[in-house]
């Protein structure tokens, strides 16, 4: 076993580390589960409800199917046997789902989207997590079931409303977990935890199965130990649903590099509400950013600060309202009194003050978009500052109020954001900064934050680990794999959004040395290609595309039979990974070797005669 399962067992680690262990030291999900099914402690308020061994039980023998279905090839499992926990207000089959009401308990049929794909790929629920009730709250206070510690100091607050989510991770009972962020709550939970916070593209993960907040706005979000987990676990579990209306494809031209050298803004006008570590901690943060070659320039916060403002002090907490409306007509007590206390004001705004805060929203947005042109992030404090479980409880509205400063504005302006540690305060406490952009650009911020967190090589969350080795890219981070493709998977093509889901970026188009042959295979849809090696061969066009190495496994796991990803020669000498045909994949396959590429092969048959 590898030396953090030698000294501490499997809690704490990277889903790297639980790869490893499975695929190179022969360890079984039986084995590290196990302590997973144990009763837990009954005082602590992360959790709602645990694994238990009837229900690992039932999961595990549901993984031993999914490897039998890919022929035991672990690699086309990713995130086979890795333990993870979900925000209550997620589905999960046979779970119950509470939203931290219990009233409100029902038991669902079917797993929401984004838990259905990651149990897919091989994860394991080991448990649904506590929240601020009705995910209404920056504070992990609001919860019936007791306020959630952070993992550090147990008399501050974890942060809201994705308390338990950030808690569990934060001390290494899961991998990964899934929260949700509408005003900032799958970012501000990580800032307090040391942990890193993935608040995606609105519509790129479904919400379809879960209990909705403010529906037009909702995010489901991931934490993780490390920015790879994020990126890697998001990759997995996003995608068009079709079931979500408010879900929608990525662009297939979104994807972009930063220079080497990278312009950030920073907000002009800084609020720390009187918190000297809080500003000492971003001002050293910004610091480290120019050392590491950026360039760091202040722009005016005003419009994102009023956009901020909206979403409690205007219309669309009517929307928190009508998430909640048929319990509270039934029985207004079962809502936590200071989140009833929120969605009660819903009566105080009319239709025509819903279309007036609209086009408030659309004007600072756009404002928004212009302020951020020329610069490739924003960067903010994960939150001004943190308090108590007590002062919270005692100042429950202002206080929680003032931790949105600079993560409210988000959602309404259709921004990409990523939560990262930044270092830890004198008192003990972790400090975050988060990077901001436009839609879709989440895996640009994912590569910044990789090398962000590599190069200040803080502990894991609040297990003490050390961030592991990232990979080999040439300034010792991880990076992407380069992959050539050749035909459904071409810009434009039916499979290309697997690629472009997972953040991948257009490199070049070229073609392969002279020994290919390329066939149009038999019986497969979309119709796709074969590539095979061959001495009587010619070149054959392809695209190259860098994968970013988090996602590349859960890429290759979509691949099916007989196609697989092998080496490639390019006609400059290049080698690179790309796909490949098995020969009994040729079977009634058409050679068209001589069309050069599968778009000019496409567009004979387009041309032809009908």
């Amino acid at each position: 076993m590898n030396a953090v399962a030698t000294q501490k067992g499997p809690r704490g680690w990277t889903i790297a580390q639980w790869q490893a262990a499975y695929r190179e030291e022969g360890a079984t999900p039986e084995t590290l589960l196990a302590a997973w099914a144990e009763r837990g402690d009954p005082s602590d308020h992360a959790w709602i409800s645990r694994l238990d061994g009837a229900a690992l039980a039932r999961q595990l023998e549901a993984l031993s199917g999914r490897l039998a279905s890919v022929d035991g090839d672990l690699a086309r499992l990713p995130l086979y046997g890795v333990p993870f926990a979900i925000k209550d207000n997620i589905d999960a089959a046979g779970w119950p789902t509470t939203a931290a009401c219990p009233e409100f308990a029902y038991v669902p049929d079917e797993d929401a989207t984004v838990v259905r794909r990651l149990r897919a790929a091989g994860a394991i629920l080991v448990g649904k997590t506590n929240l601020d009730q009705f995910a209404t709250g920056l504070v992990g206070t609001r919860s019936p079931l007791g306020a959630v510690a952070n993992a550090f100091k147990p008399e501050y607050i974890s942060g809201g409303s994705s308390s338990g989510s950030a808690s569990v991770v934060a001390r290494g009972l899961a991998a990964f977990s899934l929260g949700t962020d509408t005003a900032g709550s799958g970012r501000v939970p990580a800032g307090f935890n040391n942990i890193v916070g993935l608040k995606p593209t609105r519509g790129w993960l479904s919400t379809a199965g879960v209990v909705p907040a403010c529906r037009t706005l909702d995010c489901v979000s991931v934490f993780a130990l490390t920015v790879d987990d994020a990126e890697l676990v998001a990759g997995i579990a996003g995608g068009y649903d079709e079931r979500d209306p408010y879900s929608r494809p990525r662009p297939a031209d979104a994807a972009r590099r930063w220079p080497e050298a990278p312009r950030l803004a920073v907000p002009a006008q800084l609020e720390f509400f009187g918190d000297a570590q809080a500003a000492a901690a971003f001002e050293e943060a910004v610091r480290a950013l120019r050392e590491d070659g950026a360039t760091v320039e202040a722009i005016d916060f005003a419009p994102f600060g009023e956009l901020a403002a909206l979403l409690y002090s205007g219309p669309w907490v009517a929307e928190r309202f009508a998430a909640v409306e048929s319990l509270w007509s039934r029985m207004p007590d079962a809502i936590h009194p200071v989140v009833r206390g929120i969605v009660e004001q819903a009566s105080r705004y009319s239709a025509l003050d819903a279309f007036k805060a609209e086009y408030r929203r659309a004007e600072l947005s756009r404002r928004i978009q212009r302020s951020l042109e020329g610069f490739d992030a924003l960067v903010v404090p994960t939150a001004p500052s943190i308090y108590t479980i007590a002062q919270l409880q005692a100042d429950p509205v202002e206080l929680n109020s003032r931790l949105g400063v600079y993560t409210n504005f988000a959602n309404l302006a259709d921004l990409s954001a990523l939560a990262v540690p930044a270092g830890m305060r004198e008192d003990g406490l972790p400090a975050g900064i988060t990077l901001i952009g436009p839609a879709w650009q989440d895996a640009a911020l994912a590569r910044f934050g990789r090398r962000w967190q590599a190069r200040r090589g803080l502990p894991l969350g609040a297990t003490g680990a050390p961030l592991p080795p990232l990979g080999s890219g040439p300034d010792g981070t991880s990076d992407s794999v380069r992959v050539s493709v050749v035909g459904a998977h071409l810009t434009g093509m039916p499979l290309n959004h697997q690629l472009t889901s997972r953040g991948a970026v257009f490199v070049e188009k070229t073609r392969t040395a002279g020994d290919y042959r390329l066939y149009a295979l038999a019986n497969t849809a979309p119709p796709k290609p074969g590539l095979v090696k061959s001495a009587a061969g010619a070149p054959i066009e392809v695209e190259l595309w860098d994968v970013p190495l988090s996602a590349f496994g859960a890429f290759v796991a979509e691949i099916p039979a007989p196609l697989g990803i092998g080496t490639l020669e390019l006609e400059d000498g290049r080698l690179v990974k790309g796909f490949i045909c098995e020969p009994r994949g040729l079977d009634g396959a058409r050679d068209i070797t001589a069309f050069g590429g599968w778009r000019a092969y496409l567009a004979s048959l387009d041309a032809s005669p009908r």
